[in-house]
């Protein structure tokens, strides 16, 4: 699994950029037994505070309310001012550090280039820390940002998935408990199996559809149940066909993926006669799945004016779960209706890990 940044706790961060710029200001005085320069922790601790003043107010109330250009000012005009405190502004001296102070009031009482050289070179000293502060904090703001776009997207996903478990409606439940209940009337020998099969996809929808992954022949076996049950609740099924070609072992897929085209396909693939025609093929390979749905555009589809809901939650469903592995092609000639999807095994394990 790939490092995560978010990983990374704040105060780490912050710990580790003051202690490395403690130890750049400190360690080569203390390396070479040196006396430290007067005044240089005071130093640090100014542009701790200055840093915490961007960090904490400036940052968030100017620069990331759209202020860009009050932040900027702002922010050289407290540079500047920090930078000539910094060389005033010490703890009280002795007799003996007199000619030092003169020394370092020098800049500023001369006037020349030197005392403008000495100020921008200080000031660029504290904005160093200064500039790290903003990029850190306008960092943090944007990967809390994207971690509340992620979660927000992750649940839409989800209750589009949850939708997409509930999708057994209860008109199709109606019709198949009145499937069940003609056969059972006429003492059919297929009533058992109309049962079996609304049992199964019962249990798959209850036990295995809140799964992030299944087993490729859970999903597969829970087609063909539903297939099975829809043959058994039509008229006319002789063009109804599911064909499974390939090798299902050792491979998995999110739940209840290729319901939905299968779903629609007997939707609305019936013509003005009441005869269906639906083919369904899902052929396998070692780093793909391609599924084909075929119907015919009956009555129904073509009076309907909400049947691309569906399709629009499943198109989500997959540019989120397979951003970058899968191909979905939709052919619609107003006589028949034709999904083509192609899922690549490879490229979505190297995305969700």
């Amino acid at each position: 699994m790939a490092f995560d940044k978010k990983n990374i706790p704040q105060w780490l961060v912050h710990t580790l950029f003051w202690s490395t710029l403690a130890i750049l200001l400190f360690f080569p005085f203390l390396s070479e037994s040196r006396t430290i320069p007067y005044g240089l922790g005071a130093k640090l601790l100014l542009a701790i505070a200055l840093f915490y003043l961007n960090y904490y107010y400036l940052a968030p109330k100017l620069l990331l309310k759209d202020r860009m250009w009050t932040y900027i000012g702002l922010s050289v005009l407290l540079l500047l001012a920090t930078g000539i405190l910094s060389n005033l502004v010490h703890p009280p001296m002795g007799p003996d550090d007199l000619p030092r102070r003169a020394a370092r009031m020098r800049p500023f009482t001369d006037n020349g280039p030197g005392a403008f050289r000495f100020l921008l070179m200080t000031t660029i000293i504290f904005a160093v820390p200064y500039i790290f502060g903003t990029m850190l904090k306008v960092y943090t703001e944007w990967q809390k940002n994207e971690d509340l776009r992620k979660l927000v997207e992750k649940e839409k996903i989800q209750s589009e998935l949850q939708f997409l478990k509930t999708q057994l409606n209860p008109h199709f439940l109606f019709n198949s408990l009145n499937t069940i209940y003609s056969l059972s009337v006429k003492q059919s020998p297929d009533t058992s199996e109309a049962v079996i099969n609304l049992s199964e996809l019962m249990r798959y929808m209850l036990y295995e559809a809140d799964k992030r992954l299944v087993p490729l022949a859970k999903e597969l076996e829970y087609i063909k149940s539903y297939v099975a049950l829809q043959r058994l609740r039509l008229s006319n099924s002789e063009d109804v066909s599911l064909k499974i070609s390939g090798e299902e072992r050792g491979k998995f897929v999110p739940p209840l993926l290729f319901i939905s085209f299968i779903e629609n396909a007997f939707k609305y693939g019936t013509d003005y006669n009441g005869k269906t025609f639906v083919k369904i093929n899902l052929s396998i390979n070692n780093e793909s799945i391609h599924l084909q749905v075929t119907n015919i555009i009956g009555t129904f589809k073509a009076q309907s004016k909400s049947s691309g809901v569906g399709l629009e939650n499943v198109k989500n469903r997959l540019n989120y779960l397979y951003p970058h592995a899968h191909v979905l092609l939709i052919a619609d000639d107003g006589k028949t209706y034709e999904v083509n999807l192609t899922l690549n095994f490879k490229n979505y394990e190297l995305h969700n890990n």
